[in-house]
């Protein structure tokens, strides 16, 4: 090719990448059913969107170190402190019977659908036992299940990419080292691959504990140092035994997500968007690669072969992991009906199945398009069902706004148990014993400690919540807590305003934004508490009935249950069927008493 085409391909690559995943975002559907598309019929229609050409024979090894820091990513977002009963329990019988089942399934269907040999069943069914994050966690965004269900299935996804990974590069080389024949599992050679990842994943925390502990660098540099250390570790692991720089690299990032002490300059938006771009440019480029003539012999046994994994297999594999567990008849019937392929079952497959065809290994070539179609057939069938199933299950978390307030104020409990009668789930947390016990005996809901851990863990995540307000009685610990919270909570964080000219340390120099601010830059926290101690109180009114003098409108509840404040940037207009949450005047005082 020459540079101009060169030039034309990556930036077609990229435009691709980027524009499907605008277009499944307006479309409110998985990326991949737009991007896997889109990268196929690129690759058919033009010479310029294939990686062979682009990048030439560093293709493989460039997206190994991707896949690695997808899943650094992945690991960030694991937290142990919720991997515990039933759900630790649940997660590791899912990670051994997906492979057991799901290989065994291949390698007995394999040979009948497609008529290829044992070796190749083998390794397409090793292949497929992977699920991974890039495609279950925006799944669960879009069906947003009960948490116990939702934790189950990004700690497996997450899981097994790694497992799924060094299992592929195992049977790879056993293959080979078989004279590819049928092939022969080197369990020695297993054992011994997890170890070099797990060396590999110490190590790379030790490396990153130096750089950001010791060497304190800020959060430019840390996010520098972050991504040399994945891609330097994940290689070097690679260099040893094929594929070891996946676990390493999930390793690394639980260890610095959980290790207490590991003050992590964490730039979540960077990596984030990082990783959406790295996710696209490796589904288009992979997909373009497959051919339509390789599709055509495969396309009706492949649809059987998925019919078998998604409406056989799976939900075997859920009932056996969940057996004699506290989850619920209906939360074990969608874990049994979510298992779509994603990113690490396209990249090993790209990867072993050139390997074996150049070195002459009979239907080696059918590796790459029975894995594509079954990506694109179980991420077509989950994502199109996962929604509608999870609301026959009832398995949704409500669709309602579910706040935490933070605060034990008089005024703050009155709030609360304002949004609970206008039906709302609401949540409360509080520093002291005093406050928690005020918030138990107003019968609300006390937020565990562990939901506040985000203080100073900027990796832990606030599960449920739609919503925070900062309602605290100090205006230093509300400023500094609505920095923190702003990459940990799925909603907007909103924080009492401080009174004017309040000497403070924080306060001061984080104004926040005026959509920040609750309730305007008059009803400050000094103000609004004199006025409840006042006699003033928080009231539910419908919007279509008449307002009085005197009345404050400091939240909408919209019809469909969420939750809006009035902020010192942005009125609240209500429409038909709202619901109003009032601040009511203080009682007039008589002059004569």
């Amino acid at each position: 090719m020459s540079e101009d085409d060169i030039l034309l391909g990556m930036a077609l690559t990229v435009a691709l990448a980027v524009g499907s995943q605008i277009l499944a975002g307006r479309l409110r559907i998985p990326a991949l059913i737009v991007l896997l598309p889109a990268g196929f019929t690129a690759g058919a229609l033009t010479d310029i969107v294939h990686p062979d050409r682009l990048v030439g024979p560093d293709f493989s090894p460039l997206v190994s170190l991707s896949v690695a820091l997808i899943l650094y990513d992945a690991g960030l977002g694991l937290d142990l402190r919720l991997l515990k009963g039933a759900i630790r329990h649940t997660v590791v019988r899912l990670l051994l019977f997906q492979v057991a089942l799901t290989w065994a399934a291949v390698m007995l269907l394999g040979p009948a659908l497609y008529g290829i040999p044992a070796a190749v069943a083998s390794m397409i069914g090793v292949i497929l036992v992977v699920s991974g994050p890039t495609v279950v966690g925006p799944l669960l965004e879009h069906v947003r299940p009960s948490d116990k269900v939702r934790r189950v299935l990004v700690w497996e996804g997450s899981l097994i990419d790694a497992v799924g990974g060094i299992l592929g590069a195992v049977v790879f080389h056993s293959i080979v080292a078989g004279g590819l024949q049928t092939g022969h599992f080197r369990l020695g050679a297993f054992l011994g691959s997890v170890l070099v990842g797990l060396a590999g994943g110490a190590v790379g925390a030790g490396l990153l504990w130096f750089t950001l502990r010791v060497l304190r660098l800020g959060e430019t540099l840390g996010t520098l140092a972050q991504l040399a250390a994945v891609v330097v570790v994940a290689a070097c692991c690679d260099a040893l035994y094929d594929d070891t720089g996946l676990i390493a690299a999930i390793l690394m990032g639980l260890i610095v997500a959980n290790l207490p002490g590991f003050d992590m300059p964490v730039r979540r938006p960077f990596f984030e968007t990082l990783v959406q771009l790295i996710i696209g440019l490796l589904f288009i480029s992979i997909s373009s690669t497959v051919t339509p003539s390789s599709l055509v012999p495969v396309l009706l046994p492949t649809a059987g072969l998925v019919a078998a994994l998604v409406l056989v297999v799976r939900p075997a594999i859920a009932w056996l992991s969940t057996l004699r567990t506290d989850l619920s008849g209906r939360e074990r019937a969608f874990i049994g009906w979510m298992a779509p392929r994603g990113i690490v079952a396209a990249s090993t497959a790209t990867t072993f199945s050139a390997a074996l065809a150049a070195d002459g290994l009979r239907d080696a070539d059918k590796i790459l398009p029975v894995t594509f179609l079954v990506i694109v057939g179980t991420v077509v069938v989950y994502g199109l069902t996962a929604g509608p199933v999870a609301n026959r299950l009832g398995v949704v978390r409500p669709s309602r706004a579910r706040p935490l307030l933070l605060g034990d104020e008089p005024w703050v409990v009155d709030l609360a148990e304002t949004l609970r009668a206008a039906g709302l789930e609401v949540l409360m947390w509080a520093g002291t014993e005093r406050g928690r016990a005020r918030i138990e005996a107003a019968g609300l809901e006390l937020a565990p400690g562990e939901l506040m851990t985000v203080a100073t863990d900027p990796q832990a995540r606030l599960e449920g919540v739609t919503s925070v307000f900062l309602l605290t009685d100090d205006d230093d610990f509300n400023a500094l807590v609505s920095v923190v919270l702003r990459d940990s909570v799925d909603g907007p964080v909103y924080r009492i305003g401080p009174p004017p000219d309040v000497p403070g340390v924080v306060a001061p120099y984080t104004a926040g934004t005026a959509d920040e601010i609750l309730f305007g830059r008059d009803l400050v926290r000094h103000a609004l508490a004199a006025r409840h101690e006042q006699g003033a109180r928080f009231q539910v009114r419908r919007a279509s009935e008449p307002s009085e003098p005197g009345y404050e409108t400091v939240f909408v509840v919209r019809s469909d249950g969420q939750l809006e404040p009035v902020t010192a940037g942005r009125p609240v207009a209500p429409g038909e069927g709202d619901t109003l949450v009032l601040l009511s005047p203080a009682p007039a005082t008589d002059p004569a008493r």
